[in-house]
């Protein structure tokens, strides 16, 4: 309850400022705008930039896929069988 009415108190107090006080207020707002429109802007970029370097790293790592995998594959494969086939075998004795 006690924050309720502290809440109201300080919209009051801020609405009865902001009149008093509006052309300060607009002078205030004018400075700050193209600030957080720069600060804004810039942490765009870097956020973007580092989503783009992500992509890159990605494409790359799929690039760059050893020669060599599809070899590794077929003997797995094989051995899969063999093994198979062995507990087959164990399975009839």
């Amino acid at each position: 309850m006690k924050t309720l009415v502290g809440g109201a108190i300080a919209a009051v107090i801020g609405v009865i400022g902001l009149a008093i006080w509006f052309g300060a207020f607009l002078q205030l707002l004018a400075g700050a705008i193209p600030i957080m429109l720069l600060l804004g802007g810039c942490l765009a970029l870097y956020l973007g930039f580092d989503e783009l370097k992500d992509t890159w790293q990605n494409e790359n790592a799929i690039a760059s896929t050893e020669p060599g995998a599809d070899a590794d594959v077929g003997k797995f494969k094989k051995e899969n069988e063999d093994l198979k086939a062995e507990i087959e075998a164990l399975k009839e004795k």
